[in-house]
């Protein structure tokens, strides 16, 4: 079919294609594809590609939690709800005792308090285990008075890949908590969402969400 006949019978269509390609002259780093989506947001230039990298983030966030095995935290979870330890549960201005009844991919189900969202937490540690290390522990004031708020968004907050951990199991780690803890610990596990570190008997069970920065000291 040539041009012009298709072009009458799909008028809406070629005036599609029509501004696509000029939109391409006047920017020609864009591709066929951006060229039509800008078109359909009627966002500007700059916010589709905010959007577009967002999405791509996500994505990319998506696929590092998805490579990732649970099974190490979901078995260390399992032992402790099993054994009914009491556990200190470290939030952003201050400390709990409970016990863990139940878990679920947002929340924790705690025998006193009740449901708890993770995002909540900072650090999850048997009781005894945190109170020997608690008073040794250094801590940055300004963030012991007015902690770091965890974003909603995984990809805006500052550490939300678990890969780069995983090459570093058994190695000690610096972990800058947002309630302005360090920990120094060996990393003993790595799951999509949290890493473990300590000592068997003496774990410490971090949520990357709490987590302001992290390097390792060996």
């Amino acid at each position: 079919m040539k041009c012009r006949i298709w072009k009458r019978l799909h008028p809406k269509e070629a005036e599609h294609f029509e501004s696509a390609y000029k939109l391409l002259e006047k920017h020609p780093h864009l591709n066929l594809n951006d060229a039509f989506g800008l078109l359909q947001s009627n966002m500007t230039l700059d916010d589709f590609f905010k959007r577009k990298a967002r999405i791509k983030k996500k994505e990319v966030l998506r696929v590092a939690r998805a490579s990732v095995s649970n099974l190490e935290i979901d078995a260390w979870f399992k032992v402790l709800m099993e054994a009914q330890d009491e556990l200190s549960f470290v939030l952003a201005e201050s400390t709990l005792r409970d016990k863990i009844r139940g878990l679920s991919p947002l929340e924790l189900e705690l025998e006193k308090t009740g449901l708890m969202e993770k995002l909540h937490i900072v650090a999850i540690a048997r009781s005894k285990t945190w109170e020997q290390m608690i008073f040794q522990l250094s801590r940055d004031l300004k963030l012991a008075q007015k902690p770091s708020p965890v974003p909603r968004q995984p990809t805006q907050r500052p550490v939300g890949d678990p890969r780069p951990f995983l090459s570093h199991r058994g190695k000690i780690l610096s972990l800058f908590l947002r309630n302005g803890i360090t920990l120094e610990l060996p990393l003993m596990a790595t799951g999509p969402f949290d890493l473990l570190v300590g000592t068997p008997g003496n774990e410490i069970l971090v949520p990357l969400h709490a987590l302001l920065a992290w390097n390792p000291l060996d």
